[in-house]
């Protein structure tokens, strides 16, 4: 069987700082270091750092006193961060600071008087974070019928800012529908939406005018692992998500010659090769890696942690 894996896919720059911020503090502080929500939404992950001390919590209310403590990838409200300065708890912030960025975009132009309008998912822990993080109300639109179920005037000045775990070509529509709906709208450039995002759903619809089959490595909670199954669907293609091997269906190959692989933001490459592997069980596998976009960018740790 010939498999054909996605390039770029798994680990982005900013699931990778994440996690070594909760490693680090381990290191630095010793166990156990309390981290609030999934630092990233993958339960490999997490196992493995439960299995070196890391303690993960939904509220600031279940960590003890004085305990060192992270906020996840996904980024936290203001009232979280007040939580924490009011119990003196020595915070770890390990925020993507692409979805900073989102933050402060947000808080620009609240600060210019505009109404904010914020393309996410409800419930998603960033979009949550990012709510909470802006000192005005936010409208939450999450399709193009929300956006024409808006009922501010036409001419009320407004802007609006995007979750970064959608693409430019998920945004896209939406972004449209709000520019013909309002007279007076600003957004960032374009070129500002999460460039992993973007990368990982372009290389999956590169992989899928090649293969019979679509593997996604992620977790059922992951947003950004999700889409890129509905985007091999979307194709054409027959496309699941596993989290690993050992959730692989022999069935689903049983007519494919070629199968292609990619892995969600928040899943490490070790469990790729668990699926590769789990394929090796059932037949001779052949393995290339597609060209695809390079990514090289890093982003900085805490100060606390730059130097250790």
């Amino acid at each position: 069987m010939e498999v054909y894996l996605a390039q770029p896919r798994g680990f982005c720059a900013g699931v990778v700082r994440a996690i070594e911020i909760v490693e680090r503090a381990l290191e630095k502080y010793g166990p156990p270091v309390y981290v609030r929500h999934e630092i990233v939404h993958n339960k490999y992950v997490v196992e493995s750092l439960k299995n070196k001390g890391a303690i993960f919590v939904e509220e600031l209310s279940e960590v003890p006193p004085k305990s060192v403590t992270v906020f996840s990838a996904h980024g936290v409200a203001r009232s979280v961060e007040e939580e924490a300065a009011a119990r003196d708890l020595p915070v770890l912030n390990a925020t993507c600071p692409l979805v900073t960025k989102v933050h402060n975009q947000g808080k620009r132009y609240i600060t210019k008087g505009r109404t904010l309008i914020l393309i996410g998912h409800a419930g998603h822990p960033e979009v949550e974070g990012t709510m909470g993080q802006v000192p005005a109300p936010v409208l939450l639109v999450q399709s193009v019928q929300e956006v024409k179920a808006l009922t501010l005037p036409a001419d009320t000045p407004v802007a609006y800012i995007t979750q970064t775990t959608l693409s430019v070509d998920d945004t896209r529509d939406i972004i449209a529908a709000l520019q013909a709906r309002f007279t007076d709208i600003q957004g960032p450039d374009i070129r500002d939406i999460c460039y992993a995002t973007q990368n990982r759903q372009s290389a999956v619809r590169d992989l899928s005018k090649l293969v019979d089959v679509i593997l996604v490595v992620g977790a059922a909670n992951s947003s950004n692992s999700n889409r890129l199954r509905e985007i091999g669907t979307e194709a054409g293609v027959a496309s699941y998500l596993i989290a690993d091997g050992s959730e692989l269906n022999p069935e689903w190959l049983k007519n494919a010659r070629t199968v292609g692989i990619t892995a969600g933001a928040s899943a490490p490459e070790v469990l790729v090769d668990d699926v590769i592997e789990a394929m090796r069980r059932i037949g001779p596998v052949k393995v290339s890696v597609l060209p695809g976009r390079e990514e090289n960018i890093e982003f900085r740790l805490p100060a606390q942690l730059a130097a250790s």
